[in-house]
Formats: C-alpha cells, sequence, structure tokens
C-alpha cells in the first residue's frame, strides 16, 4: 500500500545518518561523563562538550549558552520556572496560543509561586496584538517582567514578529522567551543577530532522536540560573542527571545535516506547501485555512492547517486506512479525538466547530510531490 508521512509538525523521521552515529556512540562510548578519572568517562565527556560546540556553532551561540535537556517540554519548563526563582519574574506576558508545555507551566507558576500572568489579545487569524503587548509591558515597568511567545506556532505555523517583540522587551526591560522547537534545526537561526534571551529545541523535530532538546540562555543571564534539577552538578550545574549522551550526538548531527542544507529543503518544502495548497482548493472551494498558514511569508512552509467541511470524528483513521498520516493538530490533544487544540479553539467560532473538523498537515525533507496527490486522492475518495 502506497503511504504518505505528512505529520512531520508531531515528529520527524530520523536520518539514517543519525542513526549510525548513534549506534557507533553506543557501541564505544558506554563510559559516565562524570567519571572523568578515567579514560572511558573523558572520553564521554569529549563527546559531550565536542557535540554542544557543534550546536552553538550551527546557531551562532557560545557552547556555554546550550544547556542539554530531556526534551522541549523540560526546556520550556526550565526556562519559566528559572526565571520566577532565579530571576525573581513577578509577572508573566504570554498568549493563549502557546504549547501546553508553557501554558500548564505558567498556570503551576501562579498557584505555587504566587506569579501574575497576562495573556495577550488574538488579532483575526491568530495574529498577536503587539499593541496589547507594549501597553501591558508599560503597565507593569519597573517590575520584573517575561514575555513567552513561540516564534513559529506548532499548529497554524504563524510566525511572530520577533524584532517587534524583542525590540519591546529590551524597551521595558523584560526577559525574552521564545519557544523555538518548529524552527531550530528547520530553518537557519542566528542567537548573535536574534533578541531572545532563552530558546527552546527538540531533536525529533528535525529528523533527530526523541528524548533530547536543549535550551539556549543569553551568557550574560546564564551565570544567575541555578540547578532545575538538583541530585548533581551538570550541565554548569543547572541540570542535574547523567547526560543522554547518545540522543546528544544524535541532536547535533542533525541539527548539522540540516544547517548544511537549509535553502534545498526549505524551497522543495515551500513548494510542496504551494502545491498541496493549489490542489485543496480545486476539490474543497470553499477551504478554510487556519491562522495564516496558506501565507507564504507570514507562517512557516511546513505546517498547513486548514477546516475539512465535513463533521466526521474518524476522519483521520480514514485516511490512515489509506496509508495518510495528518492529524488535528498538536500530538498533545491526541487522546481526545473530539477535544478542539485550544489553539483553534481561540481563533475559531463556535459555529465553525460544529460543521467543519481541523487538519493540520506537515510537511518534511522526505516528502515529495505523490504524497500530495495521496492526500488530495485520500480526502476525494472520503468526500464522495
Amino acid at each position: 500500500m502506497k503511504r504518505a508521512y505528512l505529520d512531520n509538525a508531531a515528529t520527524t523521521p530520523v536520518r539514517s545518518e543519525v542513526r549510525k552515529v548513534m549506534v557507533n556512540t553506543l557501541k564505544y562510548s558506554f563510559g559516565n561523563p562524570s567519571s572523568t578519572q578515567h579514560s572511558y568517562g573523558r572520553l564521554a565527556r569529549s563527546i559531550i562538550e565536542e557535540s554542544r560546540i557543534r550546536i552553538a556553532k550551527d546557531i551562532n551561540a557560545s557552547p556555554s549558552e546550550i544547556i542539554f535537556t530531556s526534551s522541549g517540554t523540560e526546556a520550556n519548563n526550565l526556562v519559566l520556572r528559572s526565571a520566577v526563582i532565579d530571576l525573581k519574574v513577578k509577572y508573566i506576558l504570554t498568549s493563549p496560543l502557546e504549547h501546553d508545555s508553557v501554558l500548564q507551566t505558567v498556570i503551576d507558576l501562579v498557584q505555587k509561586n504566587k506569579v501574575f500572568v497576562e495573556f495577550l489579545q488574538i488579532q483575526d487569524k491568530g495574529v498577536i496584538d503587539l499593541n496589547y503587548l507594549e501597553k501591558i509591558l508599560k503597565k507593569n515597568y519597573p517590575n520584573k517582567i517575561l514575555v513567552s511567545l513561540m516564534y513559529a506556532n506548532n499548529e497554524i505555523g504563524n510566525l511572530l514578529d520577533i524584532e517587534k517583540v524583542g525590540f519591546l522587551c529590551k524597551e521595558y526591560k523584560a526577559y525574552f522567551h521564545s519557544d523555538t522547537i518548529q524552527i531550530i534545526g528547520n530553518f537557519p537561526v542566528n542567537m548573535r543577530q536574534l533578541p531572545f534571551d532563552f530558546a527552546t529545541a527538540s531533536a525529533h523535530k528535525f529528523y533527530g532522536p526523541k528524548g533530547i532538546g536543549f535550551v539556549f540562555i543569553r551568557e550574560k543571564i546564564i551565570k544567575n540560573i541555578k540547578s532545575f534539577i538538583t541530585g548533581g552538578y551538570q550541565e554548569y550545574g543547572i541540570r542535574s542527571g547523567t547526560e543522554n549522551i547518545y540522543g546528544i550526538v544524535g541532536l547535533a548531527e542533525a541539527l548539522h545535516l540540516s544547517c548544511c542544507d537549509f535553502p534545498n529543503h526549505i524551497e522543495k518544502i515551500r513548494n510542496l506547501k504551494f502545491y498541496c495548497i493549489s490542489e485543496l482548493k480545486k476539490i474543497i472551494p470553499d477551504i478554510i485555512f487556519n491562522g495564516l498558514s496558506e501565507s507564504m511569508d507570514k507562517s512557516i512552509p511546513n505546517i498547513l492547517n486548514i477546516f475539512y467541511p465535513k463533521k466526521d470524528h474518524l476522519l483521520y483513521f480514514h485516511l490512515d486506512l489509506m496509508g495518510i498520516a495528518i492529524s488535528k493538530g498538536s500530538s498533545c490533544h491526541s487522546k481526545n479525538l473530539k477535544k478542539v487544540s485550544h489553539v483553534i479553539l481561540s481563533i475559531t467560532s463556535k459555529h465553525l466547530l460544529k460543521k467543519m473538523m481541523p487538519v493540520r498537515i506537515s510537511f518534511g525533507i522526505f516528502n515529495e510531490k505523490k504524497d500530495v496527490d495521496l492526500l488530495i486522492e485520500g480526502f476525494q475518495k472520503i468526500k464522495n
């Protein structure tokens, strides 16, 4: 049976080169990187630090600004909790469109640490109201504030105007955290030119292994951050626990391979998205594109979010039986087929939700035009 994997925003296939380097590390580097009294431990330690240097070089950061975590979720937790506990942040400004690892952590901090949170207003198509952000920053200045806004939305693909947000944060002396999990490894990143104080990444979003990510913390700030997980002194004393050597080396390899061929990959994915939009319009004349996902310059090319004009909670399974893998949105909400994600709820009227199904189609470097053709064929069969 023909198959088409079009859920790359949830996770990506692991590159063969990444698997190879991980297997070699598993075979020959079993030492504990904290046991530097002998060669086994020193070899493991050198692999981690060489990987850290490679990653830093690929995103134009300092190696000391890279802290390894078990995932993007842990990385976001580390930033938010450290900002409150170590940097004494009292106000968090975020949006209702963020990933649950941000939203649920913020709610927990409000309940346990007496932090104040303000959710920014959302304009048409899921665009964040940055004039409202300035108003709230001005109102709460000079209190210590953290602005936490994702660079690219993981469900509708909207891109944030990070330059404007960065300017406002600098103007009102606020920290700027961005969930960059859909960006890092998929698009060029230069931390020396970007306005982030904190940024997060996860290897399985860019053809690396699951269970490994990292957080970028600006050099001037990282010295003030204390251990997030206690019980050891790994990761500069910020994240205790024996490091995932095989995951780290896989992350570094995946990121480097992506960085070597960004132009070709981005052009390929952009063309696939454009073709998919064109074909969808032919078979669904009244199709609705969620957020700015139809735009080629205001959203990331690998995410396309639509409303399918049929209320059928088995839609995804029907397509799966045809060999087509898509999703209704974030994998964090996949357990309840009838539940619509908070992102779609925030930008959609109840009237639309009663008669249409949200569908997220997300492309990757291993997709081809034939995958889109199979998807269109699947929609046509269901429609008929």
